[in-house]
């Protein structure tokens, strides 16, 4: 037996909406959902399962149209399908009266259910989000049936507004395996056991890393699982040490290497640290024209003594200023508030 467990897909999302590769996500991500169900054609899997956000929002009824049609091209997988807390069940829902696919299941209320697959001896257990927050820890009291078999649960949510769960417990309680969804990056809770897929693309820029789905195995009687990468692009971080030899055309260059060898496609979030030359003003924006950069974050401080200063200029307001600031245990904001403080009195000293 063999399955694609994956959730978080988003269909509809417009990720860095503004941004020149924006309408290019929205595609994308519909690309590698369909990416994904052609891999299926391709090799065969004996269960698909979705676990929770297969949309940004509300489906409407051409996309469902759209989906459906993908999984009837894969009849001889079967569906298991969960509405999330983006695509949860309002009451005028289009998931309500939808007719799927004969090898569709789609969980159709938000009480659990146990749904058996006679041919592979599989007995999955989901609900659907019928509300867009639901604080009550609705599969803690989830028991496998009585039955031999391998028993599957399907979880969306984890934190305090979205069914929390003591993930532990549920493997305790005998469980095979809990495909689990609403949380973006992919972890394991447990080694074979448990695990987040993350979702299928990156949906934003703190979604950093490989993006993807997880495929189990029934091999020697025990499940097996591994994360597979499957996104056309990830979010990605850049670290860039400046020093005093550095100048706005060297940290430039620096950059387009970088973003060379990682990858043009992937998108960027670009931090600059270390210690510049004091003279320096670098000009984080114009290194968005080198690739696709959300943001940059200066974390750079001007090279100075701050013990040389504090002597040369003591009895004077600045030497007060270094001197309050040293004698504190400073957290970041001010330690920006040091370094942005002292360059404005400098300046209006010289």
């Amino acid at each position: 037996m063999r399955f694609i467990h994956l959730a978080d897909v988003h269909l509809g999302a417009v990720p860095d909406r503004g941004c020149p590769w924006s309408e290019k996500r929205e595609g994308e991500i519909w690309e590698t959902f369909r990416r994904v169900i052609a891999g299926i054609r391709e090799n065969p899997v004996d269960l698909l399962f979705l676990a929770g956000d297969l949309f940004h929002r509300q489906p409407l009824l051409r996309e469902l149209k759209e989906v459906n049609y993908l999984f009837s091209t894969i009849p001889g997988t079967r569906v298991y399908l969960m509405a999330g807390n983006h695509d949860y069940m309002k009451k005028e829902s289009f998931y309500r009266d939808f007719a799927w696919a004969e090898n569709v299941v789609f969980f159709q209320s938000e009480k659990l259910t146990c749904v058996k697959d006679e041919k592979l001896d599989v007995y999955v257990y989901g609900l659907s989000y019928e509300h867009q927050e639901i604080t009550a820890p609705l599969y803690d009291s989830a028991r496998p049936v009585e039955g031999e078999g391998i028993h599957i649960l399907m979880a969306h949510g984890g934190d305090e507004k979205h069914i929390p769960m003591n993930v532990s417990a549920l493997s305790a309680a005998g469980f095979d395996y809990i495909a689990m969804g609403h949380i973006h990056k992919p972890q394991v809770l447990l080694r074979d056991m448990a695990a987040y897929s993350g979702a299928l693309e990156p949906i934003d820029r703190n979604d950093l890393g490989p993006h993807g789905y997880i495929e189990g195995r029934l091999e020697g009687g025990r499940l097996r699982t591994a994360f597979v990468p499957f996104a056309s692009r990830s979010y990605e971080q850049i670290l860039l040490e400046v020093d005093e030899n550095t100048t706005q055309l060297s940290m430039e260059e620096a950059l387009k290497e970088k973003i060379y060898k990682q990858g043009g496609l992937n998108i960027y979030r670009v931090i600059l640290q270390g210690f510049r030359a004091p003279e320096l003003l670098l000009i984080p924006e114009r290194v968005k024209s080198f690739g696709n950069v959300t943001e940059v974050q200066d974390e750079s401080r001007p090279a100075y003594d701050l013990e040389a200063l504090r002597k040369q200029y003591s009895g004077t307001i600045i030497g007060d200023y270094i001197t309050w600031f040293l004698e504190k245990d400073r957290n970041i904001v001010e330690e920006k508030a040091l370094y942005y403080g002292l360059q404005a009195l400098l300046e209006t000293s010289i």
